[in-house]
């Protein structure tokens, strides 16, 4: 009885924390080098008053150098303002430990796309590519992220990062807090 107690903790505790495998979305190697990206998260959900801001992330590697690709997608009735990258626009991560992790932006200077769909809704998709620096990337494979901040051009927005939510979007359930300790593995080689 006690060796099937063991052996039933033993296979909750592995299943606990077994990692989820690899979601790969581009895989290329050719003359020019490689390229490798992850498939896009959601990495944060607001929603109040008919506006919505959904972020997603993707990681790269392209030729040894990893980047997140950030994509915002903002949806409103009314007039939406734009919030603009710049060479001097950054994403601050915020870890669990206390530590802070800096992303820069690496190109060019955007405001991103106003389209309406539909049902005569604005929606605005800003996307940019945001490179790691060497100062503390590898704490971001050990503590959770609890808080993001995003330095546009014209000013500063934060975005606390929740354990686990369902999106309204999609209704799939997403773990921001782990998301580079779940996929900076898959881009790393």
């Amino acid at each position: 009885m006690k060796k099937l107690f063991f052996v039933l903790c033993l296979a909750a505790t592995v299943g606990a924390f077994a990692q989820k495998p690899c979601e790969i979305d581009v895989n290329v190697s050719d003359s020019l080098g490689t390229y490798k990206t992850t498939k896009q998260q959601m990495i944060f959900e607001r929603s109040f008053a008919g506006n919505s801001t959904n972020i997603f992330f993707s990681l790269s590697n392209t030729n040894g150098v990893l980047a997140v690709e950030m994509q915002s997608l903002q949806k409103s009735n009314d007039f939406i303002k734009a919030n603009c990258l710049d060479a001097g626009s950054k994403i601050y991560l915020q870890l669990n430990n206390g530590k802070i992790v800096m992303l820069i932006y690496s190109g060019a200077d955007t405001c991103g796309t106003l389209v309406r769909d539909e049902k005569n809704s604005n929606n605005r998709i800003l996307v940019g590519t945001f490179l790691f620096t060497k100062e503390n990337y590898e704490e971001l494979k050990l503590s959770p992220v609890t808080f993001m901040r995003i330095k546009y051009s014209g000013e500063t927005i934060d975005y606390p990062f929740k354990t686990m939510f369902v999106s309204e979007l999609d209704q799939k359930q997403y773990e921001p807090e782990k998301y580079f300790i779940e996929n900076l593995k898959c881009i790393e080689n």
